[in-house]
C-alpha cells in the first residue's frame, strides 16, 4: 500500500498499522517536502524519497531513503555550491498511549526512546532534521581540484591572473634575501 502522508510530509496516523498482525508495513512516498532547518543550513532542493513503517512487536519501526542538497560554500574558494545528500534512517518508535485503553504507557523504562504522539501519529521530522545535520560536510568542495584563494589578492586562484609584485623588504634584513641554506637550491 501506497499513500501520501496525511498531516504533513513527514507525520503518519499509525493506529491502523498498530491494530494489524506485527510485521504489518505501510509505504508512504515523500514528494517536495521541506523542512526548518538550524541556522547555516539551508536546503537546495526538496526533500523525495521512499519511507516504509512495519509494526514491530514494541511499536513502529521507520525505514527512510530520502535525497536531497544543501545549499554551502566551498571551504577553499568560498564560491555558492550545492552538496546532495543521501539520507538513510531507521529509528523505532514507541507507543505513548495504549492503543486498547488509551491509558498511557509507562515511560520509565525507556525515557529516550523516540515516541508516538498521544493521537498516535508518527513524527519522522527530527530524525529527518538529525539525518541532514549529521550528513552535513565538514569541508565542502564546489569541485574536488578546487585551488582555493590567492593568499595575496583573495581572489580565487582559478581567475585571472595572479603575478604579484614582492613585498618591499625592510632594509635589515636585505642580506638575508640571498640566504639558502646548505643543501638547498
Amino acid at each position: 500500500m501506497s499513500a501520501r502522508a496525511p498531516d504533513g510530509p513527514f507525520v503518519w496516523n499509525v493506529a491502523g498499522l498498530l491494530s494489524d498482525t506485527i510485521g504489518a508495513d505501510r509505504s508512504y512516498e515523500v514528494a517536495d517536502a521541506t523542512l526548518e532547518l538550524p541556522e547555516g543550513l539551508t536546503l537546495a532542493e526538496p526533500i523525495n524519497g521512499h519511507v516504509r513503517l512495519i509494526h514491530t512487536n514494541r511499536g513502529v519501526l521507520a525505514q527512510a531513503r530520502l535525497r536531497t542538497a544543501l545549499e554551502t560554500e566551498c571551504v577553499r574558494c568560498l564560491r555558492p555550491t550545492t552538496v546532495p545528500l543521501d539520507l538513510s534512517i531507521e529509528d523505532e518508535f514507541l507507543p505513548s498511549l495504549d492503543l486498547a485503553t488509551g491509558k498511557p504507557v509507562a515511560l520509565d523504562e525507556e525515557p529516550e526512546a523516540l515516541r508516538l504522539t498521544d493521537h498516535h501519529e508518527l513524527d519522522l521530522e527530527p530524525s529527518v532534521w538529525d539525518a541532514i545535520s549529521l550528513a552535513e560536510p565538514i569541508a565542502p568542495l564546489d569541485r574536488p581540484d578546487c585551488p582555493g584563494l590567492c593568499a595575496v589578492c583573495g581572489l580565487p586562484l582559478d581567475e585571472g591572473t595572479h603575478d604579484h609584485p614582492d613585498d618591499d623588504i625592510d632594509p635589515r634584513l636585505e642580506a638575508l634575501r640571498g640566504f639558502r641554506p646548505e643543501g638547498s637550491d
